[in-house]
């Protein structure tokens, strides 16, 4: 998958030990050839970027978070609440998201977006998944517009497929919406980006859980210049 933002093209892999996820993810990005899909763990990824859904608060207490934690040290989860308090008075809203340096040769940073408020919430019933995965394009975007070609490749995971409990299907489509968004648009902030997305994807919040599992991508929308 590659994202054009300004500079030469973002390496994007999408990789998740679920097969359930990695298989969602073929079918939604099936037109997008470019794109590197692969079943594993995030850790084993030799990117500039690593993403990592998280909560409002940046506790990396559970999930991809914990081993994140676990594989770069605690001082990224210091890091990382540094970066909330400093930016977003402590707290990170959905739909947001803060790249901070990991302390590591690879990944160079860690981006954190939130899926959800508090740690463990089940946001299957929520747009939360594309809001964070369009933030996290967000984050890269900034990080480069300050510094030309910090990040030139990044690694995601299932957000919301584990501890959020977002079917593989759901997730998939959604963090397809919120790449395809994100590609699509120029955001001015964090607020536009969470404005802009609520009102494309309204249908697909309404609709019941059931049908949502089988909703496809929504088509892209005119590029706003």
């Amino acid at each position: 998958m590659t994202v054009n933002c300004e500079q030469a093209p973002l390496k994007v892999v999408l990789t998740d030990i679920n097969a359930a996820v990695v298989e969602a993810w073929r079918a939604a990005f099936a037109d997008t050839p470019e794109i590197e899909i692969r079943k594993g763990s995030i850790l084993d990824e030799d990117v500039d970027a690593w993403v990592s859904p998280t909560n409002s608060r940046g506790r990396m207490d559970g999930g991809v978070d914990a081993a994140v934690k676990r594989h770069l040290g605690a001082g990224i989860q210091l890091r990382v609440q540094r970066a909330i308090r400093d930016r977003f008075e402590g707290r990170l809203p959905v739909g947001s998201a803060v790249c901070v340096p990991s302390g590591a040769v690879s990944p160079r940073f860690l981006i954190s977006t939130p899926t959800m408020e508090t740690s463990s919430q089940n946001v299957s019933e929520t747009l939360n998944v594309a809001l964070a995965c369009a933030a996290a394009f967000q984050a890269i975007h900034q990080q480069n517009r300050e510094s030309a070609g910090s990040i030139g490749s990044v690694a995601l995971v299932g957000m919301g497929a584990h501890t959020g409990r977002v079917p593989a299907r759901v997730c998939a489509n959604l963090m397809w919406t919120g790449y395809t968004l994100f590609n699509d648009h120029r955001f001015e902030d964090y607020d536009d980006l969470r404005a802009t997305i609520v009102a494309q994807l309204d249908d697909i919040e309404s609709a019941p859980a059931e049908k949502r599992v089988r909703i496809a991508p929504p088509k892209r929308p005119a590029a706003r210049r």
